[in-house]
């Protein structure tokens, strides 16, 4: 029997079709690349993006301070003091309730930069007093044991990475689901009102 070989034009015709087909995938992403940019664009202005950031920094200071007066402001105290800060039980005692209170407003969106700039100096000072020496890596494993995992000690990694994010914060406008936005929207919504009454008071008083 003759061998058939498969025909030409059927095969050319598949090709052409696949090389449409790939042809017109660039003007099918077009639409999804122009509704993905105007959805970022509505998200930016509404002032979601920095709400991820802005209640994870404030739910960690938060239970540091929460953390630091369960287990006793002496304790952190003793601490404070081993690094030479001046009256370390007032300072243990503020410290740790302007995290832990601090925290929950930072989380609420109020009296962001004030609070931003308070938390850097924290950091700041942690940053040079305990973690400067012990290098960059905040995670070092030793090792992993039946109890557990053990690790080395803290380098200022973490340190440098919630200055940064409280900086983004600090220098920001307020974001989505905040005290300190929804108290700008009133004031905005105030301010036609009093520009009008201004304007009426200022023609009252030349027509005199």
């Amino acid at each position: 029997m003759r061998a058939r070989w498969p025909d030409r034009n059927r095969i050319w015709s598949r090709a052409g079709n696949s090389r449409s087909a790939w042809s017109s995938l660039p003007s099918l992403q077009m639409p999804l690349l122009r509704r993905l940019a105007g959805a970022r664009e509505r998200l930016s202005t509404a002032g979601w993006p920095l709400l991820p950031l802005r209640l994870l920094v404030g739910f960690g200071f938060a239970s540091h301070g929460f953390a630091k007066l369960g287990r006793g402001v002496d304790a952190f105290a003793v601490i404070l003091a081993a690094m030479h800060v001046p009256a370390p039980r007032a300072t243990a005692w503020v410290t740790s309730l302007l995290e832990l209170l601090g925290g929950v407003a930072l989380m609420a969106g109020v009296a962001i930069a004030p609070l931003c700039l308070a938390f850097i100096g924290i950091m700041t000072t942690a940053l040079f007093g305990v973690h400067l020496r012990y290098g960059f890596s905040s995670i070092r494993l030793k090792a992993l044991t039946s109890a557990g995992a053990e690790f080395g000690p803290v380098g200022y990694e973490l340190n440098l990475l919630y200055i940064a994010a409280l900086l983004t914060l600090a220098l920001s406008a307020p974001g989505a689901l905040s005290v300190a936005r929804f108290l700008q929207a009133r004031r905005n919504k105030r301010l036609p009102f009093t520009s009008l009454s201004s304007a009426a008071g200022n023609d009252a008083r030349a027509r005199r």
